[in-house]
């Protein structure tokens, strides 16, 4: 008899994270109408909510549509929705008389609550990794989501890495080799942010300079042993 493998052929790694990255993005997109349609609303307009609870002085319109990654025509439609549902109020922008201002109403606030919390439901996967796994997959989103940016799939977010306070691979302590220059201490790439309120863009060509330090294999950098 002849010997035959029992396994198949192994599809390429890259080709399996991707599936794996799509089984994700299918509970989260599942969960998101799950929770925004048990309160009338849609993920769009859970997401504007969402935004606004961290912009508490409010967003302009374009604004909104640029970090929500939807036209300027879908958010308009959203924001006037939750507006009928006394969930935001739009004001004029000061100086400007065509801008106008998206702040939420105090119903608004306790629904922005509910609708920035549902992605929770990850916690108890995230949870099942430890630490050191946690900090791995976070370097690693980071670095997935920078190459959409770039790319120009997703918007663009407040990440370290494209900060001007991000000073990556500063120090030899191998668990916080990072430094933050706006609160001038060091971290490890477990605190690495992806939405920091702090966040001020770097020029571009610094911006460059400090990802491929960030991404240069360097004896804190687990790659450098491979």
């Amino acid at each position: 008899m002849v010997a035959t493998d029992p396994l198949p052929p192994d599809e390429p790694l890259d080709r399996r994270v991707t599936i794996g990255l799509a089984k994700i993005g299918i509970a989260l997109k599942q969960q998101a109408w799950a929770e925004a349609g048990g309160r009338g609303l849609n993920p769009t307009q859970g997401q504007v909510l969402a935004l606004l609870r961290a912009n508490p002085d409010g967003l302009r319109l374009r604004e909104l549509a640029e970090q929500l990654g939807v036209t300027a025509a879908t958010t308009s439609d959203s924001v006037t929705a939750l507006q009928r549902k006394g969930l935001v109020t739009k004001q004029p922008t000061a100086g400007d008389g065509r801008g106008v201002l998206v702040l939420l109403t105090p119903a608004g606030v306790r629904e922005a609550a509910a609708a920035a919390a549902w992605p929770d439901f990850l916690l108890e996967a995230v949870d099942e990794l430890s630490t050191a796994e946690q900090a791995t997959f976070l370097r690693a989103l980071v670095a997935m989501i920078r190459t959409l940016q770039e790319k120009g799939r997703i918007p663009v977010a407040r990440m370290c890495v494209s900060c001007r306070f991000f000073r990556p691979f500063q120090h030899s302590d191998p668990v916080h080799p990072h430094h933050c220059a706006f609160v001038d201490a060091p971290f490890g790439d477990g605190e690495l942010r992806l939405d920091c309120p702090d966040f001020q863009a770097a020029p571009a060509d610094e911006a460059a300079q400090h990802w491929q330090t960030f991404r240069a294999p360097t004896a804190a950098d687990p790659r450098s042993t491979s």
